[in-house]
């Protein structure tokens, strides 16, 4: 059982490793570079102790690498995108991930019969025909997501031989079909081995979990939408305003 200052001790390696993280992770360290474990321990006031520990959880995380004489680098650039980006409701930035700067890897491109749940969602009897589409979403030539879409009609027969050659938003664009809302319900999973041979990743890798519906002009659902992101690549930017209150 910890002591006291033994559980103080943990908490502080924690808060360390969080704000390095998020700094890493952002991308503020000019090249990759770390400061010196001097100069973390002069900047967050901490002992060699716990800078060396937080250093060491980000290591285990794969997110920096120590080398001997030549110091901390980071290792991983995650992609960086706003969440009206991703939800696919605003024209995307010239850097953004979504300005054709990704591609698919098809998996699947079928009709099939809509299951109970994705019925239920879709608003349409289980049963019903819709659009399959499963792909592997590429950036840079490295799998970043898998994502296996449902679509109803009659935007699913815009979809079926529209050519599929960017992102998500970009493949409705070109089939003509226009949305209002999507929502998106995040939650997180471990990588089993399916999606592990499909990101190239390691089994029991963290993965960000996604249920995106998005919406026609009238307000219905027709797209319903299960995604697989790699949390170590992939990076998520909001910010809400109190001005939406007034």
């Amino acid at each position: 059982m910890r002591t006291a200052s033994g559980r103080q001790r943990v908490h502080e390696v924690r808060r360390l490793r969080d704000i390095l993280r998020a700094t890493v992770r952002g991308g503020r360290y000019a090249h990759g570079q770390l400061p010196s474990e001097a100069e973390l321990m002069a900047s967050y006031r901490a002992s060699r102790a716990t800078v060396r520990a937080a250093l060491a959880m980000l290591r285990t995380e794969g997110l920096i690498e120590r080398t001997q004489g030549v110091g901390t680098h980071a290792v991983i650039e995650p992609v960086t995108t706003s969440l009206p980006e991703a939800h696919g409701v605003i024209k995307p930035t010239g850097d953004s991930m979504f300005n054709h700067r990704m591609r698919p890897r098809e998996l699947d491109r079928s009709v099939v019969s809509a299951p109970g749940a994705v019925a239920e969602r879709l608003e349409i009897d289980p049963g019903k025909p819709c659009l399959r589409m499963e792909y592997v979403a590429l950036h840079d030539e490295e799998p970043v997501a898998i994502a296996t879409n449902y679509v109803r009609y009659p935007q699913a027969g815009k979809l079926r031989d529209t050519p599929f050659v960017s992102d998500w938003y970009q493949l409705l664009a070109d089939a003509g079909v226009a949305l209002s809302d999507s929502e998106f319900i995040f939650d997180c999973e471990l990588a089993d081995a399916s999606l592990a041979e499909s990101l190239g990743i390691s089994e029991g890798v963290p993965l960000i979990s996604m249920e995106q519906i998005i919406y026609d002009l009238d307000g219905r659902p027709f797209d319903v939408a299960y995604i697989h992101t790699r949390g170590e690549r992939f990076r998520f930017v909001s910010r809400g305003s109190s001005k939406e209150l007034s």
